[in-house]
């Protein structure tokens, strides 16, 4: 099953369950490709996180990376915003879920910022990359820009429990990276 925004594809892989548990395949190129997708995966990466850490939004303003996203353990609202200047939803934003129970999968392709807000303990986040993480090209907006509005579940967590880097606590808004061009796309 998928469900797409602006080429971000939510999947939901086939879960086997018995009384034993259950068994799913989290990624099958060949599957993936009768789906369109044409993507090389070159990096895997988890994070462990508490409830109210907010991660993001990032991105790299070279080697821009897709990510197929999903959530081995607990759960969080993922979001991605599009960058991509040509695109018809350039400073649009998307978010969904993303559990250990749906089992669902989020793939952001290149050109998007990525963040996302724990909505549990132990929450466990796990990303295929389509490019290497390169340090000096990360950048990132303010997960509360005014112009992209957005709707973040605080009324899961309260807002003066969010979590986050220094870095990103610091990072600058949407109008600032357009005027500096400092967008991936």
């Amino acid at each position: 099953m998928r469900a797409s925004f602006a080429q971000s594809t939510v999947i939901t892989p086939t879960a086997f369950s018995d009384s034993r548990g259950y068994f799913m395949e989290t990624y099958n190129e060949r599957e993936l490709t009768e789906m369109g997708f044409t993507v090389k995966f070159v990096q895997d990466n988890q994070s462990l996180s508490r409830k109210g850490v907010l991660r993001g939004l990032h991105f790299q303003s070279e080697h821009p990376q897709g990510k197929l996203i999903r959530a081995v353990a607990g759960s969080f609202f993922e979001v991605a915003v599009d960058l991509r200047r040509q695109s018809n939803t350039f400073g649009k934003w998307y978010g969904i879920i993303l559990s250990a129970e749906n089992q669902k999968q989020l793939y952001i392709p290149e050109g998007f910022a990525q963040g996302f807000l724990v909505l549990e303990d132990n929450t466990v986040f796990a990303a295929k990359v389509t490019d290497y993480q390169y340090k000096e090209y990360a950048d990132g907006i303010i997960w509360n820009d005014p112009d992209l509005k957005i709707d973040w579940p605080l009324d899961l967590i309260e807002e003066n429990e969010i979590i986050q880097s220094e870095a990103d606590k610091n990072r600058g808004n949407f109008a600032t990276l357009m005027r500096n061009k400092r967008l991936p796309l």
